[in-house]
């Protein structure tokens, strides 16, 4: 069944892209760097990685990869809003919580998002 190949590869897929997010996440806070920034930061190289690994494996069918520029747009319209909801959370986490907190809260935070992007990205992006 499709679904059940898609969903465990996007799964293993999304934790190395969870793992690059956090590591870069932590790594650039710990430096001084605010929140927001480094949560661009984070989210867009896991970004980098999840595009063409999903394209490539995850939602590829007979015919090979989708990947592509036409692909890439949607993608990117897409993780525009996954980024600007995650940003305002792990923010407001931080203010309200501290640092430390803010770090044990981000895979939290794209965890559930994951589980709503993995749909999205099936019907919206890799179609």
């Amino acid at each position: 069944m499709p679904i059940l190949r898609q969903g465990s590869h996007y799964l293993a897929f999304g934790v190395l892209q969870l793992v690059v997010d956090w590591a870069v996440f932590v790594a650039l806070t710990a430096l001084g760097i605010s929140p927001a920034p480094a949560n661009l930061a984070g989210r867009t190289s896991g970004a980098m990685l999840g595009f063409w690994l999903n394209g490539r494996y995850t939602f590829a069918d007979d015919d090979g990869h989708r990947l592509g520029w036409r692909r890439f747009a949607r993608f990117w319209a897409l993780w525009l809003v996954m980024t600007a909801i995650s940003t305002l959370l792990v923010a407001a986490v931080e203010a309200h919580l501290g640092l430390r907190q803010a770090w044990l809260a981000k895979p939290v935070v794209e965890a559930g998002l994951a589980m709503a992007n993995f749909f999205l990205m099936r019907h919206l992006v890799y179609r």
